[in-house]
């Protein structure tokens, strides 16, 4: 095997994520900065975080209420057995 050519590694290398929580863990770099982490990932904390660009989130969600509103349609009109111009 050749010698020197695996980088170093640091057994205790600090992360420091964006929302302030840091731990350590092992890594061949030393200092390792995260966006977002086990404390503050929707997955882990059951809460939902949205970031909302341009009210694109609530555009999203009046669509979905808009759809799970029932329309009322209004009856229609029974067939009558005469054709239309266009189809003779």
């Amino acid at each position: 095997m050749k010698k020197d050519i695996h980088p170093t590694y640091f057994p205790n290398a600090k992360v420091v994520c964006a929302c302030g929580n840091t731990f350590t863990v092992g890594s061949t770099k030393e200092k390792i900065e995260v966006e977002i982490c086990s404390a503050c990932h929707p997955f882990y904390t059951g809460n939902e975080k949205l970031l909302d660009t341009a009210g694109r989130v609530e555009k999203f969600k009046a669509r979905q209420a808009a759809k799970k509103t029932p329309v009322k349609k209004a009856a229609k009109a029974p067939k009558t057995e005469e054709k239309t111009a266009e189809e003779k």
